[in-house]
């Protein structure tokens, strides 16, 4: 479902990513490692159109982002830390994301927030919510649309332990619903716990682990 041919990432003449060349099946949950500079964030990034790679192509369903999409379609994402509109509640943020596309309503906006532990009758505005609450809210909101992809940075950040137990068991059981789930994690017994296939990168370099 994601082809990823030959890519490069160069910022002047320092490349952070360097000939990645991998591909991700749908209904698998993948895993990437690396220490902070390692360059698995700007990988996600160009998967989800959000830089262009400076060589190589990035292929996702068929169609190459850049060339016949910008953002791959169907596919929900956390990339770094997550920005809300902080003086509403949870709900009513997610609600009017889920008016941009209008794909969703209330029903599915409810049952994504239930599904990561909120309650979509909280009346909390998002700038009181702890940094746990705030990543759950980040995956209700990379979930609600019911995507084929999900891309995930860190979802962990923030969560406590029953926090984390939680959200492995909600990936995991999306993946077996056949959704494609690539995250990042510096946590070994996150990736270990979740994923069938693990890369590591390192200094650009990605090798399977």
């Amino acid at each position: 479902m994601i082809e990823v041919k030959d890519v490069c990432k160069s910022f002047g003449k320092d490349m952070k990513v360097k000939h990645v060349t991998v591909t991700f099946d749908e209904g698998k949950l993948y895993g990437i490692i690396g220490r902070n500079g390692s360059g698995k964030t700007l990988l996600l990034k160009m998967i989800c159109g959000l830089m262009l790679p400076t060589q190589g192509s990035i292929v996702v369903s068929g169609k190459e982002i850049g060339k016949d999409i910008d953002f791959p379609p169907e596919t929900g994402a956390i990339i770094e830390t997550p920005a809300f509109l902080d003086w509403k509640s949870g709900y009513r943020v997610l609600m009017e994301l889920a008016s941009i596309q209008k794909k969703i309503g209330r029903k599915e906006v409810r049952e994504a927030m239930e599904q990561v532990g909120l309650s979509p009758d909280e009346r909390k505005i998002v700038r009181k919510y702890s940094m746990g609450m705030r990543q759950r809210l980040a995956i209700a909101q990379a979930i609600m649309e019911q995507p084929k992809i999900l891309i995930l940075d860190e979802p962990m950040n923030g969560l406590d332990k029953s926090g984390v137990k939680e959200m492995r068991k909600l990936f995991c059981e999306l993946r077996d619903k056949g959704i494609l789930i690539l995250l990042t994690s510096h946590n070994q017994e996150d990736i270990s716990a979740m994923c069938d296939v693990v890369y590591e990168m390192e200094d650009g370099e990605m090798s399977s682990n």
